[in-house]
């Protein structure tokens, strides 16, 4: 590899992990923006909401889209963001670092209130579900700034990019939404930590579903469907599950420089391109991509440098961050109800790694049945259970995995471990919101009385 590549590489992920982590959580929670009347989001309303809520919760630091609209505001003295992911269907809520989830939790609960209020009173809501509900009402505009509108060409750009299998739907990040959450991780921890949480997936998959999409009816996580076949997942190694264990650090660096670029900022302009891996991208004598200006795309070219790795962005389910975190990305938005179900679950596993990783080395429920993780996974995102699977054992194994994470969060000493309640509930009847939600629209219930369910604490 590159010496300057390698540096740059160990300087952006290795480096912020070279000190005594904290035991800090993060979390992000993406949910779907739904007018009520099925039309598209009232806009110039929501504005006028937005900025309420900017003046009643303080929130001044304030981004403008080029149309004027307000997309991202942060409390400077909290960190706390709520911004518009990709298009204004989809609302987020992220949150400053904090040691007691309670703590993010009240916030939580105050902010979405506020909003929710506000909201009815247009006769729109936010909802706990991973695919918007509201979809096919909806208009696919991309926020209007540099960083937007570059994604959504780029997710349009599949066309150009080979014979590959896609499925054709580059709006899906304006319809599919997340909970994601931060820790903290020491340098000596990155590798077990990537390994073992990749063997987790699977698990996972069982007790967070909760992205059912009427596109792809087999699925209760339509989610990773969406993101592997778009142009994101182009080159494999930017999304999803590792294939391969790293023995040293030097395999993981490797790993990251296989990775693809999509794109820089150079000057004003932010330019996409062809993903190219980055091992290659640095020994290139130049590169063409697209920009946008003046309401048409142009192209420029420009020479690859290294401080342009500041712009390489991947999407594994399991992420080294330049934070000195590890971001899981891999869960739907959950039930408003359970949403934080999704982080304390981490962070209480993440106090407990040798015991996870014992445990899921020794797993013969899932494991040992001819697939490897990333097929388990794929194979739990359908509604059905693989018939190998011994229920019993699956829920027996899966309340242990919860049981390990009940005493980490024992150990963070916050009383965190009620959050954990609503899963080992999910475990010991093999459920999820995605069934749940399935069962009871065959019973002859409303998509809106599920709308309404999932928005409520």
């Amino acid at each position: 590899m590159n010496q300057a590549l390698h540096e740059a590489i160990e300087r952006k992920y290795i480096a912020p992990t070279e000190r005594k982590a904290g035991d800090f959580v993060g979390v992000e929670f993406e949910f779907p923006l739904i007018n009520l009347r099925k039309q598209p989001v009232d806009l110039p309303e929501v504005q006028k909401i937005v900025k309420k809520f900017a003046e009643t919760f303080h929130f001044t630091d304030q981004k403008i889209d080029d149309n004027g609209n307000l997309y991202s505001l942060t409390n400077p003295e909290t960190g706390d963001n709520l911004s518009f992911d990709c298009s204004y269907n989809t609302l987020e809520l992220s949150f400053g670092k904090e040691g007691n989830i309670h703590v993010l939790n009240e916030r939580f609960r105050k902010f979405f209130q506020a909003l929710q209020e506000e909201f009815f009173e247009i006769h729109h809501t936010l909802t706990g579900m991973g695919i918007h509900p509201y979809y096919k009402y909806n208009t696919y505009e991309p926020i209007a700034n540099d960083r937007y509108r570059m994604l959504y060409h780029h997710l349009h750009a599949y066309r150009n990019y080979g014979n590959k299998f896609y499925h054709g739907i580059p709006t899906f990040s304006m319809l599919a939404t997340a909970s994601q959450v931060q820790l903290d991780v020491q340098k000596e921890d990155i590798l077990q930590t990537l390994h073992t949480f990749n063997r987790l997936e699977p698990f996972k998959a069982v007790l967070f579903a909760n992205s059912f999409y009427d596109g792809l009816p087999e699925l209760i996580i339509s989610r990773d469907y969406l993101w592997r076949y778009s142009s994101q997942g182009y080159n494999p190694h930017n999304l999803g599950m590792y294939e391969t264990d790293f023995h040293n650090l030097e395999e993981y660096f490797d790993y990251v420089a296989s990775q693809s670029i999509y794109c820089v900022q150079k000057g004003e302009k932010y330019l996409h391109f062809k993903p190219i891996p980055l091992y290659e991208y640095i020994n290139l004598d130049s590169v063409t991509g697209s920009y946008f200006d003046a309401g048409t795309w142009k192209t420029s070219t420009f020479k690859p440098e290294i401080q342009d790795i500041a712009h390489h962005r991947s999407f594994k389910f399991a992420d080294l961050t330049y934070r000195g975190t590890i971001e899981f990305r891999s869960a739907c938005e959950q039930p408003v109800k359970d949403v934080f179900s999704h982080a304390v679950f981490h962070a209480g596993l993440s106090r407990k790694l040798d015991e996870l990783t014992d445990l899921l080395e020794h797993d013969s429920v899932l494991y040992g049945h001819g697939y490897n993780a990333s097929e388990l996974r794929e194979l739990l995102t359908y509604r059905k259970i693989p018939e190998f699977v011994d229920k019993k054992k699956l829920s027996a194994f899966l309340i242990q995995i919860l049981e390990i994470s009940e005493v980490g969060l024992h150990e963070r000493g916050y009383q965190e471990e009620n959050f954990l309640r609503p899963l080992f509930e999910r475990a010991e009847n093999l459920t999820n919101p995605a069934l749940e939600f399935l069962n009871g629209l065959e019973r002859g219930d409303s998509l809106e009385s599920w709308i309404s369910r999932y928005s409520a604490f």
